[in-house]
């Protein structure tokens, strides 16, 4: 059983699938503290300016240290300005015709008022369309202690993993020892040598959202991402 462990993003990159394709079952930790200006409630797309952020408007004001399942977004018309947005910069994409009926869908059910369910819905919409069924869990179907290590490895206890593969910006603070103690292996994704494929607007960027391949490449997107490889 493989586990990964990571704070639910919008509408995240590439990598971010890779990670979910490359798991068992993947758990969103919701019970981590809300970062702003981040990416659990923005990302990147294309332009011919460069990168633009599409960022849902979450309430933070005075709530600082509220976990991100919490947090809340601002009442207003944000889904139907980032799917504006979207048309506007991939209506030439090659694979907009593609992908643009069922994703503008997603947009038009995108109703909740928290960002953690806006989030799950958006990822379980593009899994979908990649066609990876990984399972998506929440961390706050479990009861939890210790440190940030002991939660992480707590939650793999319960899911019975035999592997946690973590993103490697966690090198900065992940205590394997704890892992190793449970009979967990640790494994570590590997986001580098990504090939490139039809982009619009260059340079070349790796670190927009998913959007951008699916607009431009359609069906051939799973061929530009390291599981199907």
């Amino acid at each position: 059983m493989r586990v990964a462990i990571v704070q639910s993003c919008y509408i995240p990159w590439k990598g971010y699938f890779d990670l979910i394709a490359a798991v068992d079952t993947f758990v969103l930790y919701d019970d981590a503290q809300f970062t702003r200006r981040d990416w659990r409630n923005r990302n990147k797309i294309k332009t011919p300016r460069g990168t633009e952020w599409l960022t849902i408007p979450v309430q933070v004001a005075g709530r600082y240290l509220q976990p991100v399942r919490e947090v809340m977004i601002d009442e207003g018309q944000w889904a139907d300005l980032h799917w504006r947005t979207l048309v506007h910069h991939y209506r030439r994409a090659a694979a907009f015709s593609d992908y643009g009926e069922r994703l503008e869908a997603l947009y038009r059910s995108a109703t909740s008022r928290r960002l953690s369910e806006i989030n799950a819905h958006f990822l379980r919409g593009i899994l979908d369309l990649l066609g990876i069924s990984t399972p998506l869990r929440w961390s706050s179907e479990f009861s939890l202690s210790g440190d940030r290590t002991g939660k992480l490895a707590e939650i793999c206890r319960h899911l019975g993993a035999t592997t946690y593969i973590s993103g490697p910006a966690a090198h900065a603070y992940l205590d394997e020892r704890q892992f190793t103690e449970a009979g967990i292996a640790v494994e570590w994704a590997d986001y580098s040598d990504y090939p490139e494929y039809r982009q619009l607007y260059p340079p070349f960027d790796h670190h927009v959202t998913i959007l951008d391949l699916l607009l431009n490449e359609g069906a051939r997107a799973r061929e530009f991402l390291k599981f199907n490889r």
